[in-house]
């Protein structure tokens, strides 16, 4: 299997290992971060720190490197603009969030955990991707 492949795979798997033992595909654990003035968890605060200080290192060493090891180029963000898409998009993906207590990510993780309930998550999930480009396509 060639490192265009391979690498991402194991990557999604270790990221979906570390979401798994961090606890982030229990949406009870997710809702209880949300719930600021209840019971709160903080667990997902700590995760997301880990992430943060993860990114800080690659957002580091990132501008000495000529090439990603398996790439021919990095794919960074070219711009900052607000746009009410991207807003909107947001403001979308954190309702669905708060209401399923999974994105993306952890939804996928919780396929191997939680198979039925975590497909109906999924599937949701692909259902609106799906939508979205409908809309896109006819605007």
């Amino acid at each position: 299997m060639s490192g265009r492949i391979l690498v991402p795979a194991l990557s999604g798997t270790i990221f979906g290992a570390g979401l798994a033992l961090g606890g982030m595909t229990d949406p009870a654990r997710v809702r209880g971060f949300l719930d600021l003035f209840g019971d709160w968890d903080p667990t997902l605060a700590f995760v997301m720190g880990g992430a943060v200080l993860v990114m800080v290192a690659a957002w580091r060493i990132q501008p000495r490197l000529a090439r990603p090891l398996f790439a021919d180029g990095f794919a960074l963000p070219g711009t900052s603009d607000l746009t009410p898409r991207l807003i909107g998009g947001s403001a979308l993906f954190g309702i669905g969030w708060g209401i399923a207590g999974l994105c993306p990510g952890p939804g996928i993780a919780a396929l191997v955990i939680e198979p039925v309930s975590a497909a109906i998550f999924v599937a949701a999930m692909l259902a609106g991707m799906a939508l979205v480009r409908l809309f896109e396509r006819a605007g």
